[in-house]
């Protein structure tokens, strides 16, 4: 189900700035890979246990966004979508990055580093959240106050969850998402090649992170 709206509506949230922490948080994440090593043994059970944890959650991620951006790839901030993953979340985009984002630090065989890149993640995506919702409830009014109401922020309710038989979906948004997906895979590969390097020698450890 969507709603759309004849009032002429504020102009949307500029997510330049969450972008830029995102992409800071982002080097950090790979300074800490490069030149740290994980608590446990690489090639341990307990570190190829954490390891796969995190290769899932960047699976649920990668799916998990494909499945929302179906129901507002070039909808977002014109039509108010509120069936599908949008009936459990307001914002399962961002929920399911972070998601994958604390599966990266898991990957890396990292506890601590899955809870530092989870929680900046989840404080950047709440914010931005928060202020989509002060342009979302301008610009539709009472339709979305009543969505608001009855559908978490962030953590998804599974229960309250309802969809429609059919949906029309932007296939340019879809494969933009799926490309953007493919940069959280390819990150398997490149972990076990860097755990690779270090084995070897070729990369310095600098320290450890549990």
């Amino acid at each position: 189900m969507a709603y759309t709206s004849l009032k002429s509506a504020p102009k949307a949230f500029d997510q330049h700035r969450r972008l830029i922490v995102v992409q800071v948080a982002a080097v950090l994440a790979i300074v800490l890979l490069l030149f740290s090593r994980p608590f446990l043994s690489e090639g341990s059970n307990g570190h190829e246990l954490v390891e796969m944890t995190g290769f899932g959650l960047v699976l649920i991620c990668f799916l998990g966004r494909l499945w929302s951006i179906l129901y507002v790839g070039g909808r977002k901030n014109n039509e108010l979508i509120v069936s599908g993953p949008f009936s459990m979340t307001r914002n399962p985009l961002y929920f399911f990055s972070t998601v994958g984002v604390i599966g990266i630090g898991l990957m890396f065989g990292s506890v601590l580093a899955a809870t530092a890149l989870g929680l900046a993640s989840f404080l950047v995506f709440r914010f931005t959240a928060g202020r989509e919702a002060e342009f979302l409830t301008a610009k539709f009014g009472a339709a979305y106050t009543a969505y608001a109401e009855r559908t978490p922020r962030f953590w998804p309710n599974p229960l309250i969850y309802r969809d429609q038989d059919q949906w029309v979906f932007s296939t340019s948004a879809l494969k933009s998402t799926f490309r953007d997906g493919l940069y959280f895979l390819a990150l398997f590969p490149v972990i076990e090649a860097v755990e690779y390097l270090r084995a070897a020698g070729m990369l310095p450890t600098l320290f450890t992170v549990y």
